[in-house]
Parts: structure tokens; C-alpha cells; sequence
């Protein structure tokens, strides 16, 4: 194999394992040892294409052709640790054609070092242009630095995409000092900024009005309602919690998102419907999951895991007449045996105090979600980072979506439990 082919698989596959990466830091089955793992795959080809210079520069400016956000994030990273703002300028110039390669641009940002930052981003916070804006500060947000005057200027900005990712800076950072700008945009036009202005002010310590208008978008039908369960639901008291559950079900009958928001409320009372639930193939491994974030107990290791239901079809066919080409949203989580999980939980169910929230088997408390940051799976994971967030409103969310290494190397300066 010529260099030149090596070097054009190392860029094909930067590209292909950021791929698998991207998806990675939200499944429910990597771990932080696993992230890592695979960004040690992700770095050793970006490594291959650093060692072959302007030759691995070259190609993957040339897969910039495909508009794939993995070849922007391979592209993104050779040019932001080249220094050189030509290769850089090429780059964003290949995702403003193409919205969705963004997130590859955004992604690179966050992966390199704060030092092969410097002078790119200040530029991207001073430009006139809102996009460069917008992806300045997602790239202050993913290290966690505050990027100063550009913020609170792009919080009144016109422009709502750039004004909604400031206002999700703010929540990311624990900025409680711009607590007031938030409350200003709770009737902004916009739904993306009002629930950013919602989903920032509950996680900077707001526990009115921004959670009321959280828990409106927890309730009606939209993109942002897991998000705001996400917070909503472990700021209410269990007894708002099990009303407002309640009437969610009733409402528009969301039984998939009632049992996240169970997981989410980490109440054992719960724990009987839940295994009732596992009886239904299409929400059966939802409600599994559910039972695992509240009780901590992993199905596939304990050997609580049962078979696929016969009969039972999800993700696309392999019928060129179905036009359902939706994939299972549900494949990398454990089929619960309803027998064994009950089993389980008659011989663990003393331990459990019901009206008590609970995270993967543990009362929640600050120590155990350090814990759970170190061990536990990537939603577990993101749990633990908003309990910890909503316990100190001035500290900054952890950010699991951040490289592995920096992840371990942060969490081995913080006391375990």
C-alpha cells in the first residue's frame, strides 16, 4: 500500500470514528473507559494525519467535498493545531455551506487544546457575522470558559440561533450573574430561547418562574421536552413530580416519555409499574432502562436480561413497501426479563425508601455522583452532571461529551466517595 493510501484511510477513518464517537457520548452503553477507548481510536488516525503533514492536510481538505461532519471534524482539527487561519477559514467555509456539518466543526473545537484556541476563537467572538459568533461561544461553553463581554452581547442579539446558544452558555457555565438577562428572554418569540433562557435560570438557581415555564416545556409535545424533564423533574418535590407525571400521561398519553421521566425522578415507588411496563415490547426496554436509573442494578450483567419478543419489529424492514425507515431509537438497550427484574426486586426492594429520589442505586448526594461520573454509563453520566450542576448553581455542568482523557484527568483531581 502506498503512503498516500494510508494516509487517505487514516483521514477516511478520523472521520468514520468521530462518527461512531458523536453517537457514543449519548448511548446507553459506553462508559467513560469506553469514551476514552474510542477516542484513543479517533486521535490515533488525526495522529497519522498529523505525522503526514501537508500531504494529510491536503486530503482531508479534499473530503470537505463529501459535506460530512466527520470530515469537517478531521479537517477542523489538522487546521485549528496548524496555527494557520487560511486552513481554518477553508473549513468554516465548507460547514456554512452545509448547516449540518456544524456539529463537526463545534466538535473539533471542543477536542483540541485551549492553547491551539487562542486568537481563533477571540476572532470568532468579535466577528459581525452571528454564526461565527454562535461557534465561538459553543467553543468557550465545551471548555468551560467564560467568554466575557461576547456572551452577555449575544444574549440581546436579534439573531435567535446565536441569542439560543448563548443563553445555553449560561446554564453550562453557572453564570448566576446574568440571572436577570435570563428572565428577560421568558417571553422572547422564539421557543429555542425561551427554553434556553428556562433550562440556564433553573440550573442557576432559579426555582419560579423559570422552572414553571420548564415544566410547561416538559408538558406539550416538542423537541425540548426530554430536556426539560431533564431538569424540571429533579428540582420538583417527589409529590409535584408524581402529579405532574401523571398528568402528562393523561394529557397526551406519552407513556415512552412518562418512563424517562420516572428515570428521571429516581422515586422507587415507581418500581412495581415499571416492571408492568416491561410487559410491552415497545416501551419494555425503555422502562428497563428506567428501572436501572433509579435502582442501579445493570440487566445484561446481572443476568436480568430476556430475548427479543417474537413478532415484535422496530427500526426499518427489510420491506421496500415500508416507508418506515426510522431506526430503533431503543437498540442498545437490555430486553428486561420480567420474571428475573421481579425476582430482583423483591429480594433488594427493603433497601428503597419510597419518596426518596435515587440514581443509580444510591441516594443522590454530591459524593456518589462524582461516583457515577468515574463508572457509570453516558446517561447515567449526564444524570449525575445535572444533579451536581442543580446542587451548585455557580459551578459549571460537567461536560461528558468532552474527550475522554480530559474527562479522567479532571475527575482524578476530585475526591471519591
Amino acid at each position: 500500500m502506498t503512503i498516500a493510501a494510508v494516509v487517505g484511510q487514516h483521514a477516511e477513518e478520523a472521520a468514520f470514528q468521530w462518527l461512531l464517537r458523536d453517537s457514543a457520548v449519548s448511548a446507553p452503553h459506553y462508559d467513560l473507559a469506553d469514551l476514552a477507548k474510542l477516542d484513543g481510536r479517533v486521535d490515533a488516525h488525526i495522529d497519522g494525519l498529523r505525522i503526514a503533514g501537508d500531504q494529510g492536510w491536503n486530503l482531508c481538505a479534499e473530503a470537505l467535498e463529501h459535506q460530512e461532519a466527520g470530515e469537517v471534524f478531521a479537517a477542523a482539527v489538522l487546521a485549528l493545531e496548524s496555527e494557520d487561519q487560511s486552513r481554518f477559514e477553508k473549513v468554516f467555509s465548507a460547514a456554512q455551506e452545509d448547516p449540518s456539518t456544524v456539529r463537526g466543526l463545534v466538535s473539533a473545537l471542543g477536542w483540541v487544546s485551549q492553547e491551539s484556541l487562542r486568537g481563533t476563537v477571540k476572532g470568532l467572538l468579535s466577528s459581525p457575522d452571528p454564526l461565527r459568533r454562535r461557534v465561538g461561544i459553543a467553543a468557550c461553553a465545551l471548555h468551560r470558559v467564560h467568554p466575557k463581554d461576547a456572551l452577555g452581547t449575544a444574549i440581546g442579539d436579534e439573531e435567535e440561533a446565536l441569542q439560543s446558544r448563548a443563553l445555553r452558555a449560561v446554564g453550562e457555565l453557572g453564570r448566576t450573574d446574568l440571572a436577570g438577562r435570563l428572565q428577560a428572554t421568558f417571553q422572547a418569540e422564539d421557543a429555542s430561547c425561551r427554553f434556553w433562557a428556562a433550562w440556564a435560570s433553573v440550573l442557576t438557581g432559579n426555582r419560579t418562574d423559570a422552572l414553571e415555564l420548564l415544566r410547561f416545556f416538559g408538558t406539550v409535545e416538542s423537541a425540548f421536552r426530554i430536556r426539560a424533564m431533564q431538569v424540571a423533574l429533579r428540582v420538583m418535590t417527589p409529590a409535584s413530580s408524581r402529579q405532574w407525571l401523571k398528568g402528562l400521561r393523561d394529557g397526551d398519553g406519552a407513556l415512552r416519555d412518562v418512563l424517562v421521566g420516572v428515570g428521571i425522578g429516581g422515586d422507587p415507588s415507581y418500581v412495581p409499574w415499571l416492571i408492568t411496563q416491561t410487559d410491552a415490547p415497545a416501551v419494555a426496554r425503555v422502562a428497563g432502562e428506567a428501572f436501572t436509573m433509579i435502582v442501579g442494578v445493570d440487566l445484561a450483567s446481572e443476568d436480568l436480561e430476556g430475548e427479543w419478543p417474537e413478532g415484535f419489529e422496530a427500526g426499518p424492514t427489510d420491506n421496500p413497501e415500508d416507508e418506515n425507515v426510522a431506526m430503533d431509537a431503543d437498540e442498545d438497550l437490555p430486553w428486561p426479563d420480567r420474571p428475573l427484574v421481579q425476582k430482583w426486586w423483591d429480594a433488594n426492594k427493603i433497601r428503597f425508601t419510597p419518596g426518596q429520589r435515587y440514581l443509580v442505586g444510591q441516594p443522590i448526594t454530591a459524593a456518589h455522583c462524582q461516583d457515577v461520573l468515574r463508572t457509570g454509563y453516558q446517561r447515567q453520566r449526564n444524570a449525575a452532571a445535572f444533579e451536581l450542576a442543580l446542587m451548585e448553581p455557580e459551578a459549571p455542568l460537567f461536560e461528558t461529551r468532552a474527550p475522554g482523557f480530559r474527562q479522567q484527568r479532571q475527575l482524578a483531581c476530585t475526591p471519591s466517595a
